[in-house]
């Protein structure tokens, strides 16, 4: 059987991800506070497996015990499994100086600390019983410059970038059969995006040209972006450590 394991996927890119692998026959264990009932529904029409697992990704506990227990059950069972660690934050939008500390601790341990820690246990867990695992890390572009207002997640998106290209170093080193990338979805129409809009001018100087973007219909679909990523993430030829971004994709 196939697994795949999906953060964030009640909403936006990790919801139509979930979709999308429960389409290819993939048995989805998704992973957020709360749970996609429309991706149930579907899991139950197509017969796909489907099974959810609430979890605060802020916490490291909770991080760590849910992951070794899914790790647990799928690697005594899967012909495959695939990690999507998509769950991400953007608060606090905010200039250095006026930073909410519990926003920034949040962001770090959502984006950067919980990805990292999900990575080590499926790698880990993939060496032990001798099997392969594909994690894709979901990074921004906002990882590889420096935007006014975004400095803790333009810092965790770098962050990610660099684990995933040590990670993949790694694991051609060693000559393991996992892969570890990562993947950037550019623009798209989700809910983060409505949380940049409603930026304030002094704490985001860029927030009317990401208004521009969404007047102007720049933004893609989450479903469009989703495709792109699934089918890179079932290739066969994937590049480890790779940074790979939606507009190569497609």
């Amino acid at each position: 059987m196939k697994y795949a394991i999906i953060t964030g996927a009640s909403r936006g890119l990790g919801a139509s991800a979930a979709q999308k692998m429960v389409s290819e026959g993939i048995h989805v264990i998704t992973v957020s506070r709360s749970e996609n009932h429309s991706l149930k529904q579907a899991a139950e029409q197509s017969g796909a497996g489907y099974t959810h697992h609430s979890c605060d990704l802020s916490s490291e506990d909770q991080v760590l015990s849910v992951f070794a227990a899914i790790a647990d059950d799928v690697f005594t069972k899967a012909e495959a499994v695939y990690v999507i660690n998509n769950a991400g934050i953007i608060e606090p939008i905010d200039v250095a100086g006026e930073l909410d500390a519990s926003l920034v601790q949040k962001n770090i341990q959502v984006n950067l600390t919980a990805p990292i820690l999900i990575s080590n246990l499926f790698l880990q867990k993939a060496k032990e019983t001798g099997s392969k695992v594909v994690i894709a890390n979901v990074t921004s572009g906002a990882g590889e410059r420096p935007i006014q207002g975004w400095s803790i997640y333009c810092s965790t998106k770098a962050a990610v970038n660099m684990f995933t290209m040590t990670a993949g170093l790694e694991l051609e080193n060693s000559e393991s059969s996992s892969k570890v990338i990562a993947f950037s979805p550019g623009l798209m129409d989700t809910d983060m995006q409505m949380t940049i809009r409603s930026s304030s001018q002094e704490a985001f100087a860029d927030v009317d040209t990401f208004r521009n973007y969404k007047e102007s219909g720049s933004l893609r679909s989450p479903d469009t972006v989703a495709g792109a990523l699934v089918n890179l993430v079932l290739a066969n030829d994937l590049e480890n450590g790779k940074i790979y971004k939606v507009n190569d994709l497609l």
